[in-house]
């Protein structure tokens, strides 16, 4: 069964409802079973969209995107320049 991928979104209106539900006295365990997912998956989603607005959900998940984006470009500008100075030396 592959994996479902659920959008920022959806984890903050997940979360939402699974607290609505503790909150009229079942346990976690229910709560997850009801909303169709693990328990773990809960708590992971809870650990890091835990207090987030789904803007701020959104915002996050856009800017991790740019951070990876960069970083693989930072990545790629230092092995040229590296390149480039073995180059210039004539290490090559």
């Amino acid at each position: 069964m592959p994996k479902k991928r659920f959008s920022p979104e959806q984890i903050v209106t997940m979360l939402r409802q699974i607290e609505v539900t503790m909150g009229q006295g079942k346990s976690a365990q229910i709560a997850c079973r009801e909303a169709g997912i693990s328990e773990q998956s809960y708590y992971r989603w809870r650990k890091e969209y835990g207090g987030l607005d789904l803007d701020q959900a959104r915002r996050m998940k856009d800017l991790e995107k740019e951070n990876g984006r960069l970083k693989r470009l930072v990545a790629d500008l230092s092995l040229e320049k590296q390149v480039l100075k073995d180059i210039a030396s004539g290490n090559l």
